[in-house]
């Protein structure tokens, strides 16, 4: 059955706005060329998108022959303000962007671990609307929350853990409250990660793979054929409660003390350090993050190789366990500590690989490291704004 006339011109609106988005101003002419729609109904569309207030002149082509340049089109900018939060333990870092994604200001702040649950969700939600301001958002209109921890699939929400902040859970509700107008979701920093190491970073030329966080903790997001997968509860990735060889006990419910955690976390890769005789880089966050810079920074010396090719068969034996599970041809390591390895400690954690599976895996480095939480925060909430204001104009 043929597309009533409203509904074309939905589809064909929708097709040009993100033509836009993924590829900036276009003329009429390119807009033509890459929908194969008829010079006319591009004009229509054009003129239909301008009138919604989605669509404006940004400048000129350069001239290609004489006669007059051919206007480019853009998204307007500032038709919508979003944005993104990546809350840790000990803090929140945000960004305030308009609706193509560029940042338009940005703030971190520390909360120190016995700051009372109120007092912390007020500082946080106060940076929100402080930063906001400081990017002439007169409000926004979604805001991304990346945090540690399970995302209830049924509600979305972030569930109740004692080894978390409780801050973390109230925060997205003080949120929604102080914000009314604006849409607020949280996702699992880890998944937030790997999406914008699939849209950004490391992994943009592949469908299905792994990414391994390490960083504070440990964690792992799976991509496959394209999708995020979550699991029946939220918790597909949570490699920390992975019993393996090497630790002094095994996991329990409520603590990951045991599992990969306790050999791949920060607080065991800064013990390993230590225990190697690696100095770490001053003022590293986390402190494991800069000994393994320290180490790949003298690739010469027999402590740091020893050092290096020790974390790699940690990393190796939870990385081992994904492969044999999901086969995803590929596993990124992320987080602090993983992006501070690089190549390094990727070939090295690949060499280990090929000894233990019999599977191909390439291993690569992050080329996003800990700033992909707030990435992907940034892309989902353009994402969810888009889908939105992009289905309305004007039908």
């Amino acid at each position: 059955m043929a597309a009533s006339p409203s509904t074309a011109r939905a589809i064909n609106d929708r097709l040009a706005l993100r033509l836009l988005q993924q590829e900036g101003p276009l003329t009429a002419g390119q807009l033509k060329e890459r929908t194969g729609l008829s010079r006319p109904t591009v004009a229509d569309l054009v003129e239909r998108l301008t009138a919604a207030g989605m669509v404006e002149v940004a400048g000129e082509a350069r001239a290609q022959r004489r006669g007059p340049n051919a206007k480019l089109y853009g998204l307007v900018a500032g038709r919508a303000h979003l944005a993104a939060l990546d809350v840790r333990t000990e803090g929140v870092a945000l960004v305030v962007s308009d609706l193509v994604g560029e940042v338009l200001a940005e703030a971190s702040l520390p909360i120190a671990d016995d700051t009372g649950t109120g007092p912390a969700v007020e500082q946080a939600v106060t940076l929100v609307e402080r930063t906001a301001k400081e990017a002439g958002a007169d409000r926004l209109h979604t805001v991304g929350i990346g945090a540690p921890g399970l995302i209830d699939p049924a509600t979305g929400e972030l569930r109740d853990s004692t080894s978390l902040p409780e801050w973390h859970r109230r925060l997205v509700a003080a949120l929604q409250e102080r914000l009314p107008e604006a849409r607020v979701s949280v996702e699992n920093e880890t998944n937030l990660a790997a999406l914008a190491e699939q849209r950004d970073g490391s992994a943009r030329d592949r469908d299905t793979f792994v990414l391994l966080w390490l960083g504070h903790g440990t964690g792992a997001a799976v991509i496959l054929d394209g999708t995020l997968r979550r699991g029946a509860s939220g918790g597909t990735g949570e490699i920390g409660f992975l019993p393996v060889p090497g630790t002094r006990g095994l996991p329990s419910a409520t603590d990951c003390a045991g599992g990969f955690h306790s050999l791949a976390g920060a607080a065991a890769v800064a013990a390993l350090a230590k225990e190697c005789g690696v100095v770490p880089e001053p003022g590293s966050d986390p402190e494991a993050a800069g000994a393994v810079r320290a180490a790949v920074s003298r690739p010469g010396s027999a402590t740091h190789t020893r050092f290096l090719d020790t974390l790699a068969d940690r990393v190796a034996v939870g990385v081992a366990s994904v492969v044999a599970l999901l086969d995803p041809g590929c596993v990124v390591l992320g987080g602090e500590i993983g992006q501070a390895g690089g190549e390094a400690l990727a070939s090295r954690v690949h060499d280990h690989l090929a000894v233990m599976s019999p599977l191909p895996v390439e291993v690569r480095p992050s080329t996003l490291g800990g700033g992909a939480v707030l990435r992907g925060a940034l892309l989902t909430a353009r994402d969810h704004a888009q889908d939105e204001l992009f289905g309305v104009p004007g039908h």
